[in-house]
């Protein structure tokens, strides 16, 4: 794809104690503008036209980098070291039991209370791409191994964000990173995102328990998790099925097809178009690709009351997040390895977002 796409920064607010935060922005030919914060890699805005050319924000967020550091959504983070959930916070590599921050009940999430969404990341301009990168010591959460982390955003002219990580490390650990967007297509306060329609290329998903953690693949076919083909988000919503009722919603795992067809070797993965989303009112669609297994649907189950950009305070499926990544707790499923970073093993995932106006 094309990009004369530009970026540029400015101070964007204070952190308590003080710490300047920048927000850094890039802008494409036509318009598009996206905003990324130094706080956790964060995307805080996306501005892309509807089907009458009129600028919308197609991302939940709140107004300044103080209100990230307090919130507990994850809103737009780039989450780590561990996407997701690690039941009762443990797990074992290499013959060695370690214990890693608990900040869900018994079990681990996104990283810890003081993950990667939590830390300054060092920017810097490469060809018109924002590179950040973030150090973890050894024993960060309770990891092992020194890391170091790079994402490359680009946006292009066609209106598609590429996220490339790239993740080294000088002993095994557990590696699992994804961005934390929440998606509305509308963008227009108050708006939900149950007139969506949504298509996700998976034949199954996990089931969680009441914790969330994941106790078994099953197939979509005939239930409310059959997104094979596009349908609108609401009426699933509304399709009595046990694991919605214990999630409040979808915050599930999708065992996308094509990823999972043959063994994932280290090196350069095909990435692949795996979900769409599509928004009737304003004629917004985003394409979501990568070249991870798996794909977490969020619909911002948890999101009432939770103050948002304008001190708008969100509903209820106000969102929803499309996360690629490797499985929720799979450092102890039988296919850990496919997770484990080694220091001749690095870390790499390589996922697209790509909006435009369809139809």
């Amino acid at each position: 794809m094309i990009s004369t796409a530009k970026l540029s920064h400015e101070p964007w607010g204070t952190l308590p104690g003080g710490r300047t935060v920048h927000l850094f922005t890039l802008r494409n030919a036509h318009g598009m503008r996206v905003s990324v914060s130094e706080l956790g890699a964060t995307l805080v805005s996306w501005h892309a036209p509807d089907r009458a050319g009129r600028l919308g924000d197609i991302l939940l967020g709140h107004d300044t980098p103080a209100d990230y550091w307090e919130a507990k959504t994850y809103m737009g983070a780039l989450v780590g070291r561990w996407a997701n959930r690690i039941a009762g916070g443990r797990f074992t590599l290499d013959g060695i039991d370690y214990t890693v921050d608990r900040n869900e009940g018994d079990n681990s999430l996104h990283g810890g209370a003081t993950g990667f969404h939590r830390a300054i990341w060092q920017a810097r301009e490469d060809d018109g791409a924002l590179v950040l990168t973030v150090d973890s010591e050894e024993g960060d959460a309770g990891f092992p191994g020194n890391v170091s982390v790079e994402v490359r955003y680009t946006l292009d002219d066609e209106g598609e964000l590429t996220i490339d990580y790239r993740g080294s490390t000088d002993a095994p650990t557990p590696l699992n990173l994804t961005s934390h967007g929440y998606f509305n297509l509308a963008a227009q306060p108050g708006a939900d995102i149950k007139g969506h329609v949504l298509s996700i290329d998976a034949d199954a998903f996990f089931e969680v328990d009441p914790t969330l953690i994941p106790i078994r693949e099953a197939s979509v076919v005939g239930n409310a998790f059959d997104f094979r083909e596009a349908a609108p988000i609401g009426a699933r919503l509304e399709w009595p099925h046990e694991q919605l009722s214990l999630a409040r919603g979808f915050d599930h795992c999708y065992v996308l097809r094509q990823a999972n067809e043959g063994r994932r070797d280290a090196g350069a993965r095909p990435v692949y178009d795996v979900a769409r989303i599509y928004d009737p009112a304003s004629g917004r669609g985003m394409t979501v690709s990568t070249d991870q297994r798996g794909l977490q649907l969020y619909t911002g189950n948890y999101l009432d009351g939770v103050r948002g950009r304008g001190g708008v305070a969100y509903a209820r499926y106000a969102g929803l997040c499309l996360e690629a990544g490797g499985f929720p707790n799979q450092i102890n499923m039988a296919d850990r390895e496919d997770m484990i970073s080694r220091p001749d093993k690095p870390y790499r995932q390589v996922t697209k977002y790509r909006v435009a106006v369809v139809g």
